[in-house]
């Protein structure tokens, strides 16, 4: 296939996926019985956002215009491809970088994130039959010449140990985190909830901590946050909150709640699922040299443009586009050897 013919098949899959259809349902059911994060609502906001933004013939022509004479003169290799399922179809990027390119794909899926993944590559085999034969869905990778994987920081040890001799990208745990100055509406506020709350804050472009001036009063985020409470209606979200909930009241650790989110004081990163970590600044500078101290376990910074020119906007961490990389690594630029990429053959 040349490089036109796979932009257009991954368009025509992109037209597929947003009136959905019976298959896509049934799929969409089958993602949740295997696991109970991956809600209706959750999976179908996922399939949106990929055939949005991935899918669209303009979007996959603009990403990929820099690297055409690289991908057209390029000798396809088999890339291992081991795939994380804390959220819907998380791996869907490396896919369609490694497919979309001309290389093979030899797949490791997460068993946790089956369904919905098979649905999809079966789709593109249904609109071009020739993916078969750049597609190997496998249980033990082998015999590749360079490796994406992605994981939490333990298992990112073990790909470390095992993948370290070839070209890899190996993908740790991250977190979002917004930045507050005092002046935001009511409605940002709501947005930064979509933030907060999309896929149950499982996802590496969920703000898990936000920063807030040294008098900022909470009570204004807790009630536009409030349409969020639904969350408690999951049952798994339900009893992180009272797991964690319990946890903080024995040991006697300050926090803030109310009937489905905590807020706690930490200088960390990460939180636990129903957990909003907060910290105090005298001055923007102060968050701007924290992040740059934690940048390596940071996704995506959200705010309004005054807290850094990279900011995303209010509501769109869970909307990133063809060219926000993961770990700010150049995927295509990696698969092609490009010199566009200024990274290292290997990425921690």
């Amino acid at each position: 296939m040349t490089l036109k013919e796979r932009i257009s098949a991954f368009a025509t899959l992109g037209q597929q996926l947003l009136p959905g259809g019976e298959e896509l349902d049934a799929a969409i059911q089958l993602a949740y019985h295997q696991n109970r994060w991956f809600t209706h609502e959750n999976s179908r906001h996922m399939v949106e956002a990929i055939a949005h933004n991935y899918l669209h013939q303009a979007k996959l022509d603009q990403w990929l215009a820099p690297y055409q004479s690289h991908i057209e003169k390029h000798q396809p290799k088999v890339i291992g491809l081991t795939m994380a399922g804390n959220v819907p179809l998380v791996g869907f990027h490396d896919l369609l970088s490694v497919l979309v390119t001309g290389n093979k794909a030899q797949i490791k899926l997460s068993s946790k994130d089956t369904a919905l993944m098979t649905f999809i590559i079966n789709s593109l085999y249904t609109i071009e039959p020739r993916f078969k034969e750049q597609i190997d869905i496998t249980e033990r990778l082998k015999n590749f010449d360079a490796i994406i994987a992605t994981g939490g920081n333990n298992t990112s040890r073990y790909f470390e140990y095992y993948f370290g001799k070839y070209p890899n990208i190996i993908r740790k745990n991250r977190n979002s985190v917004a930045v507050l100055t005092g002046n935001e509406t009511p409605e940002e506020l709501a947005q930064l909830g979509e933030d907060i709350f999309q896929y149950f804050g499982l996802g590496c472009r969920n703000v898990s901590k936000i920063y807030v001036p040294a008098d900022y009063e909470l009570r204004p985020l807790f009630e536009a946050l409030e349409p969020f409470a639904k969350a408690m209606d999951v049952d798994k979200y339900k009893n992180n909150y009272d797991y964690h909930r319990t946890l903080l009241l024995m040991n006697n650790t300050k926090h803030f709640s109310n009937d489905f989110l905590m807020l706690q004081e930490s200088e960390s990163i990460a939180s636990p699922v129903a957990i909003l970590h907060y910290q105090y600044y005298k001055k923007l500078e102060e968050v701007a040299l924290d992040i740059r101290l934690k940048r390596k376990e940071i996704q995506c910074i959200v705010g309004r443009p005054e807290v850094g020119e990279k900011a995303v906007p209010f509501g769109q961490a869970q909307q990133p586009q063809l060219w926000d990389y993961a770990d700010d690594v150049d995927v295509i630029g990696f698969l092609v050897d490009s010199p566009r990429s200024t990274d290292k053959k290997t990425h921690d």
